[in-house]
């Protein structure tokens, strides 16, 4: 009886871990972008890959075995957003937090607070091509959408991305410039 994971699939398990060692990251960095907190980004991630494991044999003859991933991992997240709405309204019924914790950089809060403002379609192209460094092409493929939908969100949300941030500038600029 086999005793490791890789042990059940033969071959098939080294291929897994090749993919997964290849992809890991950059699902990872996909969706911390996305959701804009690494931990929950790494936990879906690693639900994403156990059942791309789970399927291994049908997933492993995809494409693009990664874009199956991050479309689990995306529709993940979405799972979990809603439970976590569910938890907060349930929270507020119960009052504020016993503990506060620590603050991510300002830099940091700005890049992701101006990131979540985007329209969807615009955050995906854009965290998929700057982040993944993932051509048009490829992400056309990845959403189903023809290369100038692409190129049209990727203008719009760079646009975007300079004005969220630029006023983000501008507003600490003008708090500091009070202090």
């Amino acid at each position: 009886m086999p005793t490791e994971a890789g042990d059940m699939a033969g071959d098939d398990g080294a291929d897994f871990d090749a993919f997964y060692t290849a992809a890991v990251r950059r699902v990872v960095l996909y969706l911390y972008a996305v959701s804009g907190d690494r931990a929950e980004a790494q936990d879906v991630a690693q639900e994403a890959f156990a059942r791309a494991w789970q399927h291994w044999a049908r997933v492993a003859r995809y494409d693009d075995p990664e874009a199956w991933v991050r479309m689990v991992a995306a529709r993940l997240l979405i799972n979990r957003w809603r439970g976590l709405r569910r938890w907060v309204a349930a929270r507020s019924r119960m009052g504020p937090p016993d503990e506060v914790t620590g603050s991510p950089s300002p830099d940091r809060v700005a890049v992701v607070n101006a990131l979540q403002r985007l329209p969807k379609p615009q955050r995906q192209v854009i965290t998929l091509h700057y982040l993944l460094d993932m051509p048009v092409r490829d992400i056309a493929g990845d959403l189903g959408v023809p290369e100038g939908t692409v190129k049209v969100r990727l203008s719009r949300a760079r646009t975007a991305l300079a004005r969220l941030l630029d006023d983000n500038d501008q507003e600490i600029s003008d708090v500091t410039s009070r202090a």
